[in-house]
């Protein structure tokens, strides 16, 4: 494990979304939302800049959780519940777009793509 995520675990306690992001506080919480768009294809729609490079995305389809894998290692649970419907279209997807938005304005500002990996049992 990478020793500066060993040690903020150690000092944060749980890591989650909110360590891999700039700016976030109770005030500005982390905001992930996953769509499907009108050509089938995925999207993250994000609320803050990633502090860490995304890797890539990992969808384990049993459990129904969308993760977020880093360079530095940190396997991230989203935090978003995949159902039926979502799973469908993970099975037929090889990469997620991720589209952050202005914190205010709610406009679109930066996007790229992501390799999907998917697991089940």
């Amino acid at each position: 494990m990478n020793e500066d995520l060993h040690e903020a675990q150690e000092h944060k306690g749980v890591i989650n979304l909110t360590n891999f992001v700039h700016g976030a506080d109770k005030e500005h919480p982390v905001e992930i939302d996953v769509i499907v768009n009108e050509h089938g294809k995925v999207v993250v729609f994000h609320s803050h800049e990633f502090s860490e490079t995304i890797g890539w995305f990992e969808c384990d389809l049993d459990e129904r959780k969308l993760r977020f894998v880093f360079d530095n290692g940190a396997n991230i649970d989203s935090g978003i519940q995949v159902n039926d419907r979502m799973q469908k279209y993970m099975q037929n997807s090889h990469q997620i777009l991720t589209v952050l938005l202005d914190y205010e304005t709610g406009d679109a500002t930066d996007g790229h793509y992501y390799p999907l990996i998917l697991h089940k049992a």
